[in-house]
């Protein structure tokens, strides 16, 4: 049995039938427990609730747990490994998407496009106080850096140098590119423009600092909220030490209705969904349909972590 644990629109739905062929894969809302299907479950696609050692332990059929996407910090790997289940993820499937939705954070916080968008439905699109129109700013001029140098990333970086910006990036060694190689410390002391592009690890949990970052820049996190000190950040937003924020993922999620960082208006919000597009999930589907085929025929799986 293969089992999506999501809350798939209608297009994903069709998109799934057709690539794996009608009623083959088995849909359990994310928010409902594996428990009654368990154990009969052999491939499992995952996209972030999370895979916990206990589900593991009583699904005694599973071959696969399939990321839908890159990060596999939700899935209890030890455990995958000590029941021998693999887990494998799919690099550069999302890339598009995630470099897309950076690249909208930027020019939503840089333009301050929803308190505009708020003002104008309210029919006072031309009544704010003209001292508003200085905290906007364009991305030609500053500094961007990216820290990490991935596939979104390496999408990215070309557009931001085409609109004008000065591209720096952060990764474990140089590249053969034009951009600077900076340490992170120096990308989050000096750019204008921080947008976060690395996995999360112990090693990167709240590694950045909010409060270190270059008086007047501004974040921008795709990857994943708690690279961030997140108390540390709305104290930076609050204060107006930071210019503002683009974030698309949180410490803690859903992101609660009293998180601090909704009732700041320097700051534009999603929820977790840079990498969501119908383009991206077909891609998705077509990677995850391989491996189940593979895993089916005893052969070696794409992109394994475990």
């Amino acid at each position: 049995m293969i089992v999506l644990h999501a809350r798939p629109s209608p297009g994903f739905r069709e998109a799934v039938d057709a690539i794996f062929g009608p009623g083959v894969v088995v849909h359990v809302d994310e928010a409902a427990p594996l428990d009654e299907v368990a154990p009969e479950i052999t491939a499992l696609l995952h996209v972030l609730t999370p895979v916990t050692p206990e589900f593991i332990a009583s699904a005694p059929k599973l071959g696969l747990i399939q990321k839908l996407g890159v990060g596999v910090n939700t899935i209890a790997l030890d455990a995958a490994r000590e029941h021998g289940v693999a887990v494998c993820n799919m690099p550069g499937t999302n890339s598009q998407a995630v470099a897309e939705m950076a690249l909208s954070l930027m020019l939503a916080v840089l333009r301050r496009t929803c308190f505009f968008d708020a003002r104008t439905r309210a029919g006072q699109g031309w009544s704010a106080d003209p001292s508003e129109l200085d905290s906007v700013g364009e991305i030609a001029g500053r500094t961007v850096g990216l820290v990490g140098f991935g596939n979104s990333a390496q999408r990215l970086a070309p557009v931001l140098e085409a609109l004008g910006a000065r591209v720096a990036y952060a990764a474990r060694s140089p590249r053969d590119v034009a951009y600077d190689h900076w340490p992170v410390e120096r990308i989050v002391a000096e750019a204008d423009i921080v947008s976060l592009h690395m996995p999360l690890t112990e090693e990167t949990r709240a590694s950045i600092d909010p409060l270190v970052m270059k008086k007047g820049a501004m974040l921008v996190n795709t990857a994943r909220g708690e690279l961030v000190d997140e108390a540390r950040l709305v104290e930076a937003l609050a204060s107006g030490h930071l210019r503002g924020a683009g974030l698309d993922v949180f410490d803690r999620e859903p992101v609660a209705p009293d998180n601090a960082l909704l009732a700041l208006p320097n700051v534009v919000l999603a929820p977790h969904i840079a990498w969501l597009t119908p383009e991206t999930l077909v891609r998705c589907l077509k990677v995850a349909k391989e491996n189940c085929d593979r895993l089916a025929a005893g052969e070696a799986l794409l992109h394994q972590v475990v």
